[in-house]
């Protein structure tokens, strides 16, 4: 697998800000993406502030599990900070006065959206602006914050490339992040700090979200009941390996954006000419059809699934694939883990997790 390549290259070939190592603060850090990025960053020396207020949202005892890794680390500080507390955010950067903050706490679920509308509206409008606020105030580095590839909407043209409209989201949580990034481009202009926004495509494998498709469909099948394939399994992904996010995160962390006003290769709406801000996809370029990944899943698990095919739901899309050349360009990132290895170490994970509960 190429997992130990990719952190073996993270800890050596970094380029970190001032060449020294840095203070980050990482909101979500008991979440799946954000545990982590943290270990990452941990693994190269940095010192970690891991904010997350372990919300109920799915088993606080994942989240604590995740922790729990972190906690291990003599760099790693634990924040119990709800990100919609204006003061406590306040105080936590005063205190720590942090070089760089990667932001990915965020209430999730597209599903979830459309009965729990006000959560988004907390977590990921007045969360958001709490952070850009701190950035704002301390003197932050840098800003690396997680958007979403359901800005894209109902889009059809394939693969999704940042210079397409984001003008029509198809949930409220798609327009969470959406807002997320005009948020961030209005303070980096106004106040000079750079920020990256990242379009994240389906993100999957070991210490997953307990709400998403991987999960579920490997709890229903070990269990024997059916899982439910939306739009009749005419539905293709993005795919991406954790490690491959988290890898991604990171360096791009080190590569802050710049303002590009005069600069004759400007072609690209998801940059600016006036702010030093970015947004950039961050997925697999190779799309896969949702009839192969239970294929995958089967033959890892050594069982069929019994399957209970269903129309699309409110808020989803059929299909996402990314267009990575821009964070090719702009970071340095090479080809992603294949799914085939991404499934096996969710399954080997999965067995392992439960087993010992």
């Amino acid at each position: 697998m190429r997992l130990g390549r990719w952190l073996l290259e993270i800890k050596i070939n970094t380029e970190k800000i001032n060449g020294r190592k840095m203070k980050v603060i990482v909101t979500g850090s008991a979440g799946f993406i954000g545990h982590r990025v943290c270990e990452f960053l941990l693994d190269r020396g940095d010192k970690v502030i891991g904010l997350d207020s372990l919300d109920s949202y799915y088993a606080v005892s994942l989240k604590k599990a995740r922790l729990a890794k972190l906690k291990v680390h003599p760099n790693f500080t634990e924040a119990r900070i709800d990100l919609a507390d204006c003061q406590g955010v306040t105080r936590l950067f005063r205190h720590h006065r942090p070089d760089t903050v990667v932001n990915l706490a965020a209430q999730a679920g597209v599903r979830h959206s459309l009965v729990q509308p006000h959560a988004y509206v907390r977590s990921n409008l007045t969360g958001f602006l709490n952070i850009l606020e701190g950035c704002r105030n301390f003197d932050i580095k840098h800003l690396v914050y997680a958007s979403s590839s359901s800005v894209y909407g109902g889009n059809t043209k394939l693969p999704f490339e940042e210079k397409d409209s984001v003008d029509h989201p198809l949930s409220l949580y798609a327009a969470s992040k959406r807002a997320n990034e005009l948020m961030a481009h209005c303070y980096s202009h106004l106040f000079g700090f750079p920020s990256t926004g990242l379009r994240f495509f389906t993100v999957y494998g070991p210490w997953g979200r307990p709400d998403m498709a991987l999960f579920l469909f490997t709890k229903a099948i070990l269990a024997g009941e059916p899982i439910n394939i939306y739009n009749n399994g005419n539905m293709a992904r993005s795919f991406t390996y954790i490690d491959d996010i988290a890898a991604g995160v990171v360096r791009c962390l080190d590569r802050p954006p710049t303002i590009l006003r005069g600069q004759e290769n400007f072609i690209q709406p998801a940059l600016s000419e006036t702010a030093p801000f970015r947004v950039l996809n961050i997925g697999s370029d190779q799309s896969v059809s949702l009839m192969k990944y239970i294929d995958l899943l089967e033959l890892n698990l050594g069982t069929k699934a019994k399957k209970n095919f269903l129309p699309l739901q409110p808020g989803d899309v059929t299909n996402t694939s990314a267009s990575v050349e821009s964070f090719r360009t702009e970071i340095g990132f090479e080809p992603f883990t294949p799914v085939e290895e991404g499934i096996k170490a969710f399954v080997e994970w999965y067995k392992k997790y439960y087993e010992s509960r």
